[in-house]
């Protein structure tokens, strides 16, 4: 399996590369490299966004966290594709008709304030850089499972590669290879999903089981960090070559859990442990306060989608307003169609690899999958075919993140032109290659989450009180993209270090229910306090946004 799965990836990888070769080989002014000089259509740029949106989480965490939590888990994938609707209906016409190149383009615009440019170029490049690390992680992760690789190499040569196809060509160069990968994207998840599919239809197998799932051969697992198991049948359960016993267990880091054929599966506390549990909803993902966990998961995927800085620059592509919504519309579908197949999968998962629930690390799901379900020749080709469908959600989202490092650093850090984007697409790449290597993992759908509530505490706040509220004044903004800003980074450190527990620790860990109204409560409150302070330009900004471009008030600005 190994030959044929390498080949796959290569093959993604040379695919992409050359793909963003080939379309970036006329690319030589800075509005080529920035927003591909705006005259990307509305069906090419709906996959292109597509191809970039669905990420590491989307192709492997989405399926892992549905093997896991069951229907509470369908919220992910709910609103990674409900926040287009909202960008649909209130941003993407007036964004593109604003005529900047990057969201602190739109905030010096909108705002007229250089403060507030500053200040959203840093939070750009948070976002974008905490956006990168899971998915340089992921690719570390798919090579070490696929072929048996040091996770370090798949993040170097993933994140390098990146580097190299945004420095040749930009936003022309990456918006051709991240539309053809969206396509590879849904061959690669929906081929061996129909194909489990059918396997699934035709066996006798039952999801809804009031036992946990059984394996069906022989298997080892290796226990990457401690972990604490339920198990409710011990027979056929051995921990470092000891019996196991029934009840709550903890394995410590580097234990082997053996499972005979047909032996029931320990299940990770704090998960539904029978199939029942996990075909109900309302338990949540795990822990404490499941209702709150999910309200807070939907106010971030729905709201933060709004404001990620690499989806944002996409529609300044466009070469008009109405171009830009047809855009956003073609995506929903784009996405919907998609997020069925991960959702399949994560379901079968429990039947071929209910393994996973073991430790807890899911991620893996969707790889290990068709030689589990299938094996032989057919396991093989599948298993390739995923392999190559993941590098290209590796690649593609990590080119468009980079391309928004880029683009906010060399319009605000450097003198503007194409040598300054090629240095700071450089410097943009290696640096969240060194973070992903001395970073802790979380499941890839938990910690993009994360940066979800992030862009939803600040761009999301921003984009919809400068294009709606003519109130909001540069000072409101600033200081609720800080409040915003920082209580979301402390949230996210305070999470990933399991430091805290009961309610401080649930609200840590989905911190956008809390952050998203505080900071609007900032931005509108400080805004009336410096009522006074609002440009006397805005009459004549809204006009810009809000007019349709055929009565040309619209704005074409030149980097």
């Amino acid at each position: 399996m190994t030959g044929w799965t390498l080949a796959a990836v290569v093959a993604a990888a040379a695919g992409t590369l050359a793909a963003g070769a080939y379309a970036g080989r006329g690319a030589r002014s800075t509005s080529d490299f920035l927003v591909a000089s705006r005259g990307i259509g509305p069906g090419w740029n709906a996959a292109a966004i597509a191809g970039e949106y669905l990420s590491a989480a989307s192709f492997l965490g989405v399926a892992g966290l549905v093997a896991k939590y069951g229907a509470d888990a369908l919220w992910y994938p709910i609103g990674f594709t409900a926040g287009y609707l909202a960008l649909l209906l209130f941003v993407a016409a007036p964004l593109r008709r604003s005529g900047a190149y990057t969201v602190p383009d739109f905030a010096e615009f909108r705002l007229a304030s250089p403060l507030a440019r500053r200040v959203s170029m840093l939070v750009v490049v948070g976002v974008c850089v905490l956006y990168l690390v899971p998915q340089l992680q992921g690719a570390g992760l798919t090579l070490d499972i696929l072929l048996g690789l040091p996770p370090w190499i798949g993040v170097v040569t993933i994140g390098l590669l990146v580097i190299v196809n945004v420095v040749g060509g930009g936003m022309r160069s990456v918006t051709f290879a991240q539309a053809a990968t969206y396509w590879l994207k849904l061959t690669a998840i929906a081929v061996p999903a129909l194909a489990l599919s059918a396997l699934f239809l035709t066996g006798s197998h039952d999801l809804g089981e009031p036992l946990p799932p059984h394996v069906q051969t022989a298997t080892t697992v290796d226990v990457g960090r401690t972990v604490s198991v339920e198990i409710t049948d011990p027979a056929g359960v051995r921990i470092d070559r000891m019996p196991a016993t029934a009840g709550t267990t903890t394995v410590d880091e580097g234990s082997t859990i053996t499972l005979d054929a047909g032996a029931q599966t320990p299940v990770v506390s704090g998960v539904p442990q029978t199939g029942q549990g996990w075909a109900a909803s309302g338990g949540g993902l795990g822990g404490d306060h499941p209702l709150y966990q999910v309200l807070s998961l939907m106010v971030a995927t729905f709201l933060g989608a709004i404001g990620l800085p690499h989806v944002l620059v996409r529609f300044y592509t466009n070469p008009d307003g109405r171009a830009a919504r047809r855009t956003a519309l073609n995506v929903i579908a784009a996405l919907s169609v998609f997020y069925l197949f991960p959702t399949v999968l994560g379901a079968l998962a429990r039947i071929w690899t209910p393994q996973i629930l073991t430790t807890g690390d899911a991620d893996a799901a969707v790889l290990l999958l068709p030689d589990a379900a299938f094996g032989g020749v057919w396991g093989t080709l599948f298993g390739a075919l995923v392999a190559a469908g993941a590098s290209a959600a590796f690649l593609a989202t990590s080119s468009g993140l980079l391309v928004s490092i880029a683009g906010v650093m060399s319009t605000d850090l450097l003198p503007a032109g194409v040598r300054s984007f090629r240095i700071s697409a450089v410097i943009g790449g290696l640096v969240p290659i060194g973070l992903a290597l001395g970073a802790g993992s979380l499941e890839l759908s938990r910690s993009v989450g994360l940066v979800f509530a992030v862009s939803a505490a600040t761009f999301c706040p921003l984009l919809l009180l400068g294009i709606w509220w003519r109130g909001l004044t540069a000072t409101g903004a600033v200081a609720g993209l800080v409040v915003g800003g920082a209580t979301s980074i402390a949230a996210v450190a305070l999470g990933t270090g399991d430091l805290l527990a009961g309610w401080p620790g649930v609200v840590v860990d989905y911190p956008a229910a809390v952050t998203v109204p505080l900071t609007f409560a900032v931005m509108i409150g400080v805004s009336r306090m410096t009522r006074a302070t609002i440009p006397p330009r805005v009459a004549a900004v809204f006009a810009a946004m809000h007019v349709p471009e055929r009565l040309g008030l619209g704005v074409e600005r030149t980097p």
